[in-house]
């Protein structure tokens, strides 16, 4: 008796669109750093870094929104070819210690595949932090991660 296998894609889970008329934003803590995530340490005993930026916004925002926003307020991330890493800070429950999930890279004046990734998409929770690592772009071409041009 031959045997056979079946797979099944299971639907993806459609995240339902926020009414931003509707639905108040919440208060996003973003802690840049320049080429690099800041030390979990900096997040330990209730301290955080010093260079804080409130943003108000929705967890549909998507990476591309939050990257423009940064650019708003720190000239020196607006050059072409300039990455911005994401990561979420979150507290560790098992642990009194803070954890660092990545979850996508933006770059300026180019578009990414991360570009439409959503917070809510990546688990982000009313409470944690967002960590940015802003790269400035190397002279010359601009470079995607690897080592290949745009």
């Amino acid at each position: 008796m031959p045997v056979e296998s079946v797979v099944e894609e299971q639907p993806k889970e459609t995240e339902a669109p926020v009414d931003r008329e509707k639905t108040c934003p919440l208060l996003l803590r973003v802690f840049c750093n320049q080429g690099r995530h800041h030390q979990l340490g900096d997040f330990q005993r209730g301290q955080t870094p010093s260079n804080e930026l409130q943003i108000y916004t929705w967890k549909d925002a998507t990476l591309k929104e939050l990257t423009s926003l940064v650019k708003e307020v720190n000239p020196d991330s607006r050059r072409k070819g300039t990455f911005f890493d994401f990561g979420i800070v979150y507290p560790d429950l098992r642990t009194p210690v803070y954890r660092l999930r990545e979850i996508g890279t933006t770059c300026s004046g180019h578009r990414g595949q991360d570009d439409n990734v959503t917070l809510a998409s990546k688990r982000f929770q009313t409470g944690d932090y967002i960590d940015i690592a802003v790269t400035p772009p190397r002279s010359g071409l601009p470079m995607r991660r690897g080592g290949r041009p745009f």
